[in-house]
């Protein structure tokens, strides 16, 4: 499994009890936090293998949770119209831990609070695996795409 096995996090905790197979990549971030590309060159994963988890509400006050390339940035428009909103919006870095009970830099799609509902780029369909935040700054988890979409609904 995970190289560093003394890392445990509630997304690392949900795989191992759901007996998904998983493997895990640790990275420094000096500074508390680095972005998605410097995580992908940090664990010599390829960019487009490598995604971010952006959380956002619409404007019924919903949460929901985008799963996408780090090299890319969210259309909210596009959010908003796969969500049914009529619009989305990022929310607040100072939120993220009262919303998802993760940090920023450490959010996982896997793991928060709640389920909220889920969306996955759809390049990731074009990987067997890919690599999603592991839950905690300076550990990202690469599972099977199947997996991560029974994972996040």
């Amino acid at each position: 499994m995970g190289k560093e096995k003394s890392v445990i996090t509630n997304a690392l905790r949900q795989l191992s009890a759901k007996k998904i197979v998983y493997r895990t990549h640790t990275y420094e971030a000096p500074s508390g936090f680095l972005d998605g590309v410097s995580v992908a060159q940090a664990t010599g994963l390829a960019p487009e293998r490598v995604f971010k988890t952006l959380v956002t509400q619409g404007a019924s006050k919903e949460y929901y949770v985008c799963v996408i390339p780090v090299a890319k940035e969210l259309d909210l428009k596009k959010a908003a119209k796969h969500f049914k909103e009529k619009s989305i919006a990022m929310i607040r870095a100072r939120d993220i831990t009262t919303v998802t009970g993760y940090i920023k830099g450490g959010c996982s799609p896997v793991g928060m609070k709640k389920k909220y509902p889920t969306a996955i780029d759809s390049s990731a369909a074009a990987y067997d695996f890919i690599a999603v935040s592991g839950g905690k700054v300076g550990l990202q988890m690469e599972l099977a795409v199947a997996d991560l979409c029974v994972l996040t609904g």
